[in-house]
């Protein structure tokens, strides 16, 4: 376990290490597009203040939002085996879905097709659409192949260890109650399939963390750029509910997939300072920073595109599909439908931020 949870953090900081490599092409000082913009709304020294608080309020949010479902253990209702913790996850999956299709996919469609990029290429064909697919196809080939692997791998250390069990089955079970259980719970295999689907959720987990990682240091880039002041505090309040209800997603998806301490507060820490890292990234940047160069216009479009594809693919498959096709939503009728209100409610809230955001 230790192993594997220093291969699973290296893999999450090389990502910051990439999106760290890819930011600064994002920010040139030659060949800015020169658009119409409301230079009143546009002051340095006022918008200063309004980044602190947002770096400030948008850490507690996401801290807040991704750390709730792991304190539900202790609330009954709230357990994952009850149906309110369905129906929280439902409207977090809303959340996650609505924020692909309305905040992330319309903003690579306007850079990418944006007046000052060059006619050829970027007019004569829909990148946005092609990255957003090929971003869906990766995702779930990730999304295969690590479960692929991760089950293979808990196949080669386990089943040594059941070599040397006793043949009855009451010693049998004692030996594994009193040492390998706990082994084979956390690594996902048991005959009766509980433990692969742990195995899933451990992959949807990641993954999905991924995504959320590269589009949040992306809008915190945006917000910590921009010294327009009459736009910034809307867009700290759109943010602030956008984090805590996708935070209440990725903090259900790790609660199912039961990881130890250390493997949830990483993951709890990345997703709660990248935002605030692309927001002080953003406003170190924000001297050199021409949002409508071509080479921003670029950079960030692409990443908006390829985050919209995975998380189009992880709310629709990993986390709605799955839950709706399962055995608990497919067995209450009663239960699919609050489900599915909660998962319009939550698209429809997410939707409406999009005015802001």
């Amino acid at each position: 376990m230790a192993m594997n949870n220093i291969s699973q953090l290296k893999f999450i900081i090389s990502i910051f290490i990439l999106i760290s490599i890819l930011t600064p092409q994002a920010y040139s000082q030659s060949n800015e597009c020169q658009t119409v913009s409301n230079n009143s709304c546009n002051n340095k020294a006022r918008a200063l203040p309004l980044k602190i608080i947002a770096i400030v309020s948008i850490l507690i949010t996401s801290m807040i939002g991704v750390c709730l479902p792991l304190f539900t253990r202790s609330i009954k209702a709230l357990h994952p085996d009850r149906s309110l913790f369905v129906i929280v996850k439902s409207f977090a999956a809303g959340i996650i879905l609505a924020t692909g299709f309305m905040h992330v996919l319309p903003d690579s469609f306007d850079m990418l097709w944006s007046d000052c990029l060059e006619n050829n290429p970027w007019h004569k064909f829909p990148f946005t659409g092609f990255v957003a697919m090929l971003s869906a196809i990766v995702t779930l080939m990730v999304d295969s192949l690590a479960t692929s692997l991760y089950s293979k791998k808990c196949n080669k250390e386990i089943i040594p260890e059941h070599g040397d069990m006793p043949v009855e089955g009451d010693q049998e079970m004692a030996v594994m109650d009193a040492s390998h259980f706990h082994v084979q719970h956390h690594h996902g295999f048991k005959a009766d399939g509980v433990d692969s689907q742990l195995l899933r959720y451990r992959v949807v987990a990641m993954v999905l963390e991924l995504g959320i990682v590269v589009h949040s240091v992306v809008i915190g880039l945006s917000l910590g750029a921009s010294n327009n002041t009459c736009s910034i505090k809307g867009l700290v309040a759109a943010l602030c509910f956008h984090q805590m209800f996708e935070g209440m997603g990725l903090g259900g998806c790790i609660l199912q997939a039961e990881y130890k301490f250390l493997k949830k507060a990483i993951m709890v820490f990345f997703f709660s300072v990248t935002t605030p890292f692309g927001i002080a990234l953003g406003l170190a940047m924000s001297s050199t920073y021409k949002e409508n160069s071509p080479s921003a216009l670029i950079t960030v479009g692409l990443l908006n595109a390829s985050s919209a594809g995975l998380l189009i693919y992880m709310a629709l498959v990993d986390l709605l599909a799955a839950d709706f096709m399962g055995a608990k939503l497919q067995g209450s009728i009663k239960l699919q439908i609050k489900s599915y209100i909660a998962v319009l409610l939550g698209a429809g809230g997410m939707s409406v931020m999009a005015k802001w955001a």
